[in-house]
């Protein structure tokens, strides 16, 4: 873990004090030293199922009366009875009705009274019978909930929020949606986490970020930290839709009837250019990263392409500049839950990681390593911190080589150009398979084979330098591996996993509610290629990422692509390869020409972040032999067309 600050150092003794008297009320009497881990000692059979409806404050449904959001609570009878209280593990999600949670979509269901019967996951079968209670919020606008669905917006994040505030006293619920009685959270000590896949870990960003007390730890799963980052790459649109569409996706009947204003400021506040507007700076978690008290475990797979890995490498870069504790874990996969690649492992972790922080055990999981990273389906490496110590940008060139379109990529600045016509039909895959031989759509520029393994670890950035024969251009570019592996299957439909018929049980089960989930295994594909990092560009929004400009044919432009964030080792005897081309595609959309772009060389390069630095460069190119003859090289499938949904 990192050197904490002085808040986080005052959190410590806090939580060691909380830890000691906890310590007091649960162990027996005879017992010396302090637990170290919960224990199923409570009957999830007989935990209190209630429900209350927050009161947030605001009112965007418009109707005269401020908005509510449904909390269903899952908590452990004994403690309440025994004058003792339990924190919180709290998932915020507007899926809970509309589209399930989990490998298996499961959905909330409820009995005649209207107590919740099934909770989505293993949350509350496995933490409810260790002395956690359990709340499934819906976010305002959706399921049982008032309000409007606003996609990351304040409705969203201030509805979660007054949860959370309503577990330390600060805000009133209620008993029912409109009228009831006020309902206090008497059985809760006001320690809360939060956690969440795709909006759900969202969310847990977004209210971490408000600095809301009382919440001490979030864990986000392929979570969006900027909401103009899951739309637009630097001005080109990534797929059709927009936050309007999504809203309306997720909405209950309610909603859909009384928050027509509500999506129309979404639509109009997100203009498919690609500027940056008002609505995107109240979606941007990253800039507030400095209020965050919280400790953060940050899990993601880094062939994600539906919230992709930009989103946690900005978001870990920010938590880190401010110092907070954080831990990662970074998988093979596309968007899945590590329930559903790393089952065994993960529940442990987790588990260890709430002792921790809410409940304040010394068992050690902030002095292990920071960083678990899967290296090949189902082997993990550990780092003591991410990036490790030692990782820092080697500056490559790109330079001409002896065929056009197929050059070479070393520490010596390029000389030339080379040009390609934008070919919206293909993708990054069929770049990549034709890396050593010259075709018309893009660029390709490669090292000698490697003498030793290169690991990349964290954000590249590829600043390039182009003139364009049209008015408009995209562009992107992309980090190869070039060599022989077996991978996750990323870009078949179930991204890296296959579904089993076998079950495994995590947690104690009701008649309504089972612990038991369908078992998984990774699915892999053989390659002689691995994309590693990918970043996309509107050279148009060459000057300001806020507002793109029409370009002037035959004039040069500069822009510095983000790629997005990657732990990868290119081992011995594989090259490492740089890209540029125009559309991606599937992954961004076309201009609205096709436009041919020549790059200088001269002016080209990437900042690639190396462990041991460029030295660690020169050493694993140094005796390479030349390049390869041209061949076709067989990735995994085209990305998949689908409707992106966080």
């Amino acid at each position: 873990m990192p050197k904490r600050t002085r808040s986080t150092t005052w959190r410590t003794l806090v939580t060691a004090a909380v830890a000691a008297l906890t310590a007091t009320f649960l162990a027996p009497a005879a017992a010396q030293a302090a637990p170290r881990e919960s224990r199923p000692v409570y009957s999830y059979a007989d935990a209190v199922r209630e429900s209350v409806w927050v009161d947030t404050g605001l009112d965007e449904d418009g109707d005269g009366r401020t908005d509510r959001v449904a909390a269903d609570i899952v908590r452990p009878a004994e403690p309440a009875r025994q004058g003792r209280k339990v924190p919180v593990i709290m998932d915020a999600s507007p899926y809970y009705s509309c589209c399930g949670r989990g490998n298996e979509s499961q959905r909330k269901t409820y009995d005649a009274e209207g107590h919740v019967v099934q909770m989505p996951l293993f949350y509350d079968n496995y933490f409810v019978p260790r002395g956690y209670a359990f709340v499934g919020v819906d976010l305002a606008g959706t399921d049982r909930s008032d309000g409007c669905v606003d996609v990351g917006g304040r409705s969203d994040i201030l509805s979660a929020k007054a949860v959370v505030d309503w577990l330390g006293g600060r805000v009133r619920a209620y008993t029912s949606r409109t009228g009831g009685t006020p309902v206090e959270a008497g059985w809760t000590n006001g320690r809360t986490g939060m956690i969440g896949k795709s909006w759900d870990g969202t969310i847990a960003n977004g209210v971490a970020a408000t600095g809301v007390k009382g919440l001490r730890t979030i864990v986000p799963i392929s979570a969006i930290s900027s909401w103009y980052d899951y739309y637009f790459a630097q001005g080109a649109p990534l797929y059709e839709g927009g936050p309007d569409e999504l809203a309306g996706y997720v909405e209950s009947a309610d909603a859909q009837a009384h928050c027509a204003a509500v999506r129309k400021k979404l639509a109009d506040g997100s203009p498919r250019s690609g500027d940056w507007t008002p609505l995107w700076t109240e979606r941007d978690y990253v800039k507030d990263a400095a209020k965050v008290r919280a400790s953060v475990f940050l899990v993601h797979g880094m062939q994600d392409l539906n919230v992709r890995t930009k989103h946690f490498g900005q978001w870990w870069d920010a938590l880190a500049r401010h110092g907070v504790e954080r831990k990662i874990w970074l998988s093979q996969t596309g968007h899945v839950d590590p329930f559903d690649y790393r089952r065994g492992a993960w529940v442990d972790t987790l588990h260890r990681w709430f002792d921790h922080e809410l409940l304040g055990y010394d068992n050690g999981i902030d002095r292990e390593p920071m960083a678990d990273v899967e290296r090949h389906p189902d082997q993990w490496v550990t780092s003591a911190a991410w990036p490790p110590r030692g990782t820092r940008a080697a500056v490559l060139h790109p330079a001409a080589g002896s065929r056009p379109g197929v050059g070479t990529l070393g520490l010596r600045p390029g000389t030339g150009t080379e040009s390609f016509t934008d070919d919206p039909a293909l993708s990054e895959t069929d770049w990549a398979a034709h890396l050593t031989t010259a075709t018309p759509e893009k660029a390709g520029f490669l090292t000698a084979p490697l003498t030793r393994d290169l690991r990349l670890s964290g954000s590249s950035t590829v600043t390039v330098t182009a003139t364009p024969t049209t008015g408009s251009a995209h562009l992107s570019a992309v980090l190869v591996d070039v060599g022989p592996d077996t991978i996750r299957d990323y870009a078949d439909r179930a991204e890296g996993i296959t579904t089993l018929t076998e079950r495994s049980c995590w947690g104690e089960s009701t008649a309504g509610d089972s612990a038991c989930f369908k078992e998984t295994a990774a699915k892999t594909a053989p390659v002689d290629h691995t994309v590693v990092s990918r970043g996309w560009a509107d050279l148009g929004h060459y000057a300001w990422p806020a507002r793109g400009v029409p370009l002037t044919p035959g004039r040069a432009y500069t822009i510095t692509l983000d790629l997005a964030a990657t732990d990868h080792v290119v081992p011995a005897g594989h090259r490492l390869a740089l890209i540029v081309a125009g559309t991606d595609k599937d992954l961004i959309d076309p201009p609205s020409s096709r436009p041919t772009l020549t790059v200088d060389l001269s002016r080209t390069t990437a900042r690639v972040p190396v462990v041991g630095g460029a030295g660690a460069f020169v050493r694993a190119t140094s005796g390479g032999a030349g390049a390869a003859a041209p061949r076709v090289l067989h990735g995994v499938g085209a990305p998949r067309t689908v409707r992106h949904v966080p």
